[in-house]
């Protein structure tokens, strides 16, 4: 997990790299899962069985795929207009809209302990927007809109994940999110030159091969386990944006994503000490509540 973190943030610089030199997001986004195609059919066929992709649910594949791309495209493009740390702090609301939206579309039930972890989540994003919101811009919103849409696709994936391999939702969401940017492409696109080429490759190698961690990692230990090295991104966004692009996250930043992560691990706790009856036992599929699945992980921020 703590590779797959590690290679995630690389593949944040490549986007931020690509879109600060102006190219477009959605073509950006494009690359990132067209070059991923081939390490996820490498991935299958190291399995060893094409059985584990077929499916009766292409429709919720192609909400879970469109969900997860427009989360996609919204951290692609906050990545463009905050700073690297910036970005990932405000990516670590996701858990908490995880929590909060599993009452009404999963009908669960959820405790006085993780509502008030969320309640304390809430604050720490509130601290990151400064009193009176002064933060809030056109960056904030998209990455907290990604958080909002990352919250979404972990839902969508805990319901695909009771029929579907896991393998099998990475498939559909790189093959229907390659699609799916074709048909964002007419309304932009700048064509890669020289160097540019081995970025935008690397866009989905890289992705690809972090994929494959996450994918190791669910099979050999619990989600709860390791999930909290998720959190490990924003070391690694606040070092590369501090060498590469002079950013250095200031206290209030630091302060708000401090209590956000901390709301996040509780809640990770209480999930796991509410699935262990049922889960113990079953490490790669179930999890917390706060841990993407493989194909989440880390596009956000997740991942």
């Amino acid at each position: 997990m703590l590779l797959a973190v590690s290679v995630f943030s690389l593949l944040n610089v490549l986007v931020k790299t690509l879109t600060s030199a102006g190219y477009p997001v959605a073509e950006v986004a494009f690359f990132r899962n067209l070059c991923a195609m081939p390490v996820v059919m490498a991935m299958i066929s190291l399995g060893g069985d094409w059985r584990q992709i077929r499916t009766r649910h292409l429709g919720g594949h192609l909400w879970r795929s469109t969900i997860g791309l427009t989360c996609m495209l919204l951290m692609f493009l906050a990545f463009d207009l905050l700073p690297l740390a910036d970005a990932v702090a405000f990516s670590f609301a996701a858990p908490l809209f995880v929590t909060a939206l599993s009452v009404p579309l999963l009908g669960e039930k959820v405790g006085i302990h993780r509502w008030g972890a969320v309640m304390v989540g809430l604050v720490g994003v509130l601290v990151m927007l400064r009193p009176g919101g002064a933060m809030l811009n056109p960056g904030v919103i998209a990455a907290l809109a990604s958080a909002l849409c990352q919250a979404l696709a972990m839902i969508a994936i805990r319901q695909l994940s009771r029929t579907e391999a896991p393998l099998a939702t990475v498939f559909y969401f790189t093959l229907f999110s390659t699609i799916l940017c074709i048909c964002l492409l007419p309304f932009g696109w700048r064509t890669p030159v020289g160097w540019d080429w081995a970025l935008v490759a690397g866009l989905g190698v890289v992705g690809g091969i972090a994929q494959y961690f996450v994918t190791r990692a669910h099979a050999l230990a619990p989600a709860a386990l390791i999930a909290p090295f998720n959190y490990m991104a924003l070391l690694w966004a606040a070092l590369f944006g501090f060498i590469l692009w002079g950013e250095v996250p200031d206290h209030l930043t630091l302060a708000g994503a401090a209590i956000v992560m901390a709301s996040g691990l509780y809640i990770i706790y209480r999930e796991s000490r509410r699935r262990l009856p049922v889960s113990a036992g079953c490490p790669a599929t179930r999890g917390g509540v706060a841990t993407p699945m493989p194909e989440t992980v880390g596009e956000t921020g997740p991942r």
